[in-house]
């Protein structure tokens, strides 16, 4: 059994804004994922990408209302990218 597989923690989120994962709520996503240190995931449709590469997250054209799966070895990192996404990117309507 692959010891590294069983320590990532999972949160799946809906994009809860119009525009979804764009070019400014992906900076925000960016920048808050590279606060931590380990290696955050964002997988969609069986696609995986880096959630600290903008062109990775922009790939896989998340919209409004797109379900994803944020994944890292760090449950804070899984946390805090959730309730990012949960806000609303911190975008006003």
């Amino acid at each position: 059994m692959n010891e590294y597989h069983d320590k990532m923690h999972k949160g799946t989120v809906t994009v809860q804004n119009q525009v979804g994962l764009h070019a400014r709520p992906a900076t925000f996503f960016i920048r808050r994922a590279s606060e931590f240190q380990d290696e955050v995931w964002i997988e969609r449709n069986g696609r995986r990408v880096n959630a600290k590469s903008l062109l990775g997250i922009l790939s896989l054209g998340i919209v409004g209302g797109t379900k994803f799966t944020i994944i890292s070895e760090d449950p804070a990192a899984v946390d805090a990218l959730v309730e990012l996404v949960e806000s609303g990117f911190q975008e006003r309507k």
